[in-house]
């Protein structure tokens, strides 16, 4: 039967072609919550693909799976699949991408389990540094801590937390400091977490499978991106770039050999820059097109069956 490796096939195929469209497109930094789900459309692809060979490569090799999978089909439909031609790749095709489903799920356990752990070290440092007065409620949104070095971060979790150093606070001026909070309040409000954490556990599972790496690095710039503009929406794309001068510049991420990996230079410049987003219909346009591209292995695995009852 071909058609599992036709699927096979095709998830190979927009693992390469994919991520090299959309690393040419240059409207990604203007509609980053577009890129976000351009990219986890591509990713949901190539694992639909994964998914739909194993199912089928397991229907062909054993009887039992065969059984549950077409069950409820008519026998037309299951004719029209060959799945008594079973090849010595059928039962390991569906044993290798079994076993692939199952380490991805435990690195996505593993990143869970690390960031809750991080989590709940850096609250018990938190308390340690600025611990609850007689009577205070546990619930503020805002921590403020003693330090040198101006910085701010947002704490996921039950009670999502501000924190702000006095250093931060003394540079951020006017409405800065509330384009901050809004910045880090859209991380938590679009669950950038969970993007990061899928994004890490798939490139730390299969290192060798570039589409993964790509959807890995492109979630830790877009996700920033993203919440850039949930700030400069409330307070203005001027007051969100000095934020980010104001609380970076002692970094060396703007000097003339700014650190690896920094992109805080390049999303200053785009917010001082003028916006040049796509009009509405643009954007729908290109979300259902992306939309379209993980049934389409849906589509490729359903072909048989459809000719049979046509």
């Amino acid at each position: 039967m071909m058609l599992p490796a036709a699927l096979l096939l095709l998830g190979a195929l927009t693992a390469v072609v994919a991520p090299r469209l959309l690393a040419r497109a240059d409207w990604a930094d203007h509609e980053p919550v577009l890129a976000l789900w351009v990219w986890q459309c591509v990713v949901a692809a190539v694992l639909v693909c994964c998914a739909l060979s194993m199912t089928l490569s397991a229907a062909v090799a054993w009887q039992a799976v065969r059984g549950q999978v077409f069950a409820p089909a008519p026998n037309t439909v299951v004719e029209a699949y060959p799945l008594t031609t079973a090849g010595p790749w059928a039962a390991t095709t569906a044993v290798a991408l079994a076993c692939g489903g199952m380490w991805s799920a435990a690195m996505l356990v593993r990143e869970v389990v690390r960031a809750r752990v991080g989590r709940r070290l850096r609250r018990e440092a938190l308390l340690v540094r600025a611990p609850l007065l007689p009577g205070e409620e546990p619930g503020n949104r805002l921590v403020v801590l003693e330090g040198e070095r101006p910085d701010a971060w947002w704490l996921p979790g039950a009670r999502p937390r501000l924190v702000v150093t006095t250093a931060a606070l003394r540079r951020l001026k006017g409405r800065q400091l509330d384009a901050l909070a809004a910045h880090e309040e859209g991380h938590a409000q679009a669950r950038h977490d969970w993007l990061l954490h899928c994004s890490a556990a798939l490139a730390g599972g299969f290192p060798q499978v570039r589409v993964f790496a790509a959807f890995r690095d492109e979630m830790h710039r877009l996700v920033e991106l993203a919440a850039d503009d949930m700030a400069s929406r409330r307070f203005g794309r001027l007051t969100t770039a000095l934020a980010l001068v104001e609380l970076n510049e002692d970094r060396g991420v703007f000097g003339p050999a700014p650190a690896p990996h920094a992109h805080l230079p390049q999303r200053v410049r785009r917010l001082l820059a003028p916006p040049n987003r796509f009009t509405a219909a643009r954007r729908l346009r290109l979300t259902a097109a992306a939309a379209l591209v993980p049934v389409v292995p849906v589509l490729v695995a359903f072909v048989p069956g459809l000719r049979a009852l046509g």
